[in-house]
């Protein structure tokens, strides 16, 4: 009998007990998932932490559209792309911007600068329809001032030279410009979902310090393939302050594709990333 008993536990030992992984695994988790935010929530309005993150979500599209749009300026007003510092340069102010401000503002509004970023983060219930409609309004406002300071400086240059202005390239249809403006916010919104992840920032500590770098690098390479086709908006924010502030009948032909196509985009990386990435089927060790 002992002999018996002693094989079963041999055999108990060969075949353990299931363990469930993935996110079957809610006992084994290294992180904490924040609670879905609920669609309102009445006493932020109250919080100064609230009113403080949409001003620093203002002047960091300020800073944002003053120094790209600048760049952008300096870019046409060259004889030829050699002389400047080219699509290349443009690509790097946006992305290196990105970067920046990211940085800098991560701890305080989550450093959305972007109406498409803040409706995707929305969607996957990261925060409430009242702080993501504050934000985006800040947003907005910001890009509108960004873009105001610009042309106050050379006035007559930023009306010859565009002002900035996002449009669809003579040689594509809108419908490339959308489909453009489509898979480029998709591209950042899935990297901002993917860098700001709970569980890779339990799981790696040095992800918290290192998410802006990827956000701010997929900007780049997003108007690295873009500028040709659309200028590159995947923010209707920066479309939007630099159409007002040129205010000419081309800055607004297209500027439709400017805010639907980054919706689209941000909204289909935010189920992808909800439906796809974190939701990990059940598993079993053997």
């Amino acid at each position: 009998m002992e002999g018996k008993e002693e094989d079963v536990r041999v055999g108990a030992n060969k075949f353990p007990e299931r363990q469930p992984i993935g996110t079957s695994a809610q006992s084994d988790k290294d992180y904490k998932e924040p609670p879905p935010a609920p669609l309102f929530e009445p006493g932020e309005l109250a919080s100064w932490s609230f009113w403080r993150a949409g001003i620093a979500e203002f002047i960091a599209t300020f800073l944002f559209l003053y120094i790209t749009v600048l760049t952008v300026m300096g870019v046409k007003r060259s004889p030829n792309m050699c002389a400047s510092v080219g699509i290349q340069g443009i690509a790097w102010a946006f992305g290196g911007m990105i970067f920046a401000l990211v940085y800098c503002t991560a701890g305080i509004s989550g450093g959305h600068i972007n109406p498409a970023v803040t409706f995707g983060l929305f969607l996957a219930r990261k925060l409430s329809l009242t702080r993501a409609v504050y934000y985006i309004v800040m947003q907005c406002l910001g890009a509108i001032c960004g873009a105001g300071v610009v042309k106050g400086f050379q006035p007559k240059q930023y009306q010859a030279l565009g002002g900035g202005a996002n449009t669809v390239a003579h040689g594509y249809t809108k419908g490339s410009g959308l489909g453009a403006e489509i898979i480029g916010t998709f591209v950042l919104v899935y990297t901002v979902f993917s860098a700001t992840d709970a569980k890779r920032n339990a799981r790696d500590s040095h992800v918290p310090i290192l998410a802006p770098l990827p956000i701010g690098f997929a900007v780049f390479l997003v108007h690295l393939a873009t500028i040709p086709i659309t200028g590159t908006g995947i923010n209707p924010a920066r479309s939007l302050g630099a159409a007002i502030i040129f205010n000419k009948d081309n800055a607004w032909d297209d500027h439709w594709v400017f805010w639907v196509g980054p919706f689209i985009g941000a909204a289909l990386a935010a189920l992808y990333h909800v439906i796809v990435i974190r939701a990990i089927p059940f598993k079993s060790r053997s």
